[in-house]
């Protein structure tokens, strides 16, 4: 068998049940992964409050999450790309699962700050694997939008996160936010055993029978449903002869991994210097801890509503304009959400605050990056992506805190906003749009070659 042209084959599928079932499964568990990251925002408020933790030890919590997650993100990169995406994101969400339990019983801050790390560790996997491995599913025609719905599902973890968190911590305490996600952590990774492997990977890394009877068993149960599936139009060969890390280094390549690099740390920057430290800057400014999660409870809805507003504008504008547009936007919401005063005002504006943030990184961090990359180094360019995102947000509780003790929220939103700046540049002077093109089109070593029916048929066309 000289090709299986699973990329082809796949992308030439109707919209059917297995589609939906793909994104439940891995949308699953890369809800409780932000669910997960979101419960530090009113558990550390409270730990706070109750004197479990000062403002000092819990810049140290935070950061250890964001150690773990660097960590996590490079090797499940790494997990992802030698032994398969099934593999790694199995394996990642076992570990943060296990030390969410765990967590439960942290007799002191030190204790929680070691299983925070280990936590970070399954978080920083899991949102690499999640995005890459969709992509490899979903035709190219929708995928932005397909990629924009698991986006919907990661970023309601904060809204969970916070809605939940607004119940059980005054009435349960903080503890009980770990020991939710811990047992959906565990019940998702049960679940996830029917999810088939990546059938463009398989093909990558030679393993071709395997490649051929996963794609036949798609294209029979998406067949079962939608009836004669039409022609494939194009012949591509997956397999590469080596796919060294230095690839992503080399001429015509390191300019998508250092712009994927950048877009992961402006959005982790964003996402952790601003929305992450919302409740305990309320209760700084004298809020109670009630009165700080109902703040952020209105607000979090921004973070959903990001996903929305992706959904819409991704197919239709592309994914680099989109990141430029709501980047830029993000700026001047930013600017004028310092300046209000009431209540409403405050909600408001951050809930538009929110959304822009979000919809930069529901295009950018679920869209952009992974699409950047060759199936054979998917993963590992991702996951390159997503550790210097998390080296970046292990700083940026400490400068988020210097500068809001100097300037207020005013120095926060104006960190935000510069990177966001920066990394507006940088798109617009790496002149890729990735949406609606195959992801070997995309890719910059990959010949697709155009075929005609009787050659579409003889390569496993149902």
């Amino acid at each position: 068998m000289a090709t299986v042209n699973s990329g082809a084959r796949l992308d030439r599928l109707p919209i059917s049940r297995f589609h939906w079932q793909i994104l439940g499964l891995i949308g699953a568990g890369a809800f409780l992964d932000a669910f997960d990251i979101y419960l530090a925002n009113g558990s550390l408020a409270a730990m706070v409050k109750t004197g479990f933790t000062d403002l000092r030890l819990g810049s140290f919590f935070i950061s250890a999450t964001f150690m773990g997650m660097m960590i996590g993100a490079g090797l499940s990169g790494y997990l992802g790309d030698r032994f398969g995406r099934r593999y790694s994101y199995q394996a990642n969400l076992a570990i943060f699962g296990l030390a969410s339990l765990a967590a439960c019983f942290a007799p002191n801050i030190y204790w929680l700050i070691l299983l925070r790390f280990l936590m970070g560790v399954g978080l920083g996997a899991e949102l690499v694997v999640a995005a890459g491995t969709l992509c490899e599913f979903v035709p190219p025609a929708t995928r932005g939008r397909w990629t924009s719905l698991l986006a919907l599902i990661i970023n309601s973890g904060l809204l969970g996160a916070t809605a939940v968190g607004y119940w059980v911590i005054p009435h349960l305490g903080w503890r009980y936010m770990f020991a939710i996600a811990g047992i959906g952590a565990l019940i998702v990774w049960f679940l996830r055993h029917r999810m088939p492997e990546s059938p463009r990977w398989l093909e990558t890394v030679g393993r071709l029978d395997e490649a051929e009877a996963t794609v036949a068993a798609i294209e029979r149960q998406v067949a079962a449903r939608v009836g004669k599936l039409p022609p494939v139009a194009r012949v591509v060969s997956h397999e590469v002869p080596a796919a060294p890390l230095s690839a992503l280094f080399a001429r015509g390549m390191i300019g998508r991994t250092l712009v994927a690099a950048l877009t992961c740390m402006a959005i982790n920057m964003s996402l952790y210097g601003f929305v992450a430290w919302l409740p305990t800057f309320f209760v700084k400014e004298g809020l109670t801890i009630v009165q700080s999660l109902g703040f952020v409870l209105l607000m979090s809805f921004g973070a959903p509503m990001g996903a929305v507003v992706g959904y819409l504008v991704t197919d239709r504008i592309g994914r680099r304009n989109g990141i430029v547009l709501f980047s830029l936007l993000t700026i001047v919401l930013g600017f004028i959400y310092v300046q209000m005063r009431t209540p409403a005002a405050i909600s408001i504006m951050g809930f538009a605050l929110v959304t822009t943030i979000y919809t930069v990184c529901t295009l950018g961090l679920f869209g952009y990056i992974p699409e950047l990359f060759p199936t054979a180094h998917r993963l590992r360019g991702t996951g390159i992506a997503g550790t210097c995102g998390r080296a970046a947000s292990m700083s940026t509780p400490y400068v988020a805190l210097l500068l809001y003790t100097h300037f207020g929220v005013t120095g926060v939103v104006a960190m935000v906003g510069g990177v966001l700046l920066l990394l507006s540049v940088a798109i617009l002077a790496l002149r890729i749009e990735t949406s609606q093109q195959t992801l070997e089109e995309i890719s910059p070593d990959i010949s697709v070659e155009e075929a005609d029916e009787s050659e579409a048929l003889g390569s496993g066309a149902v």
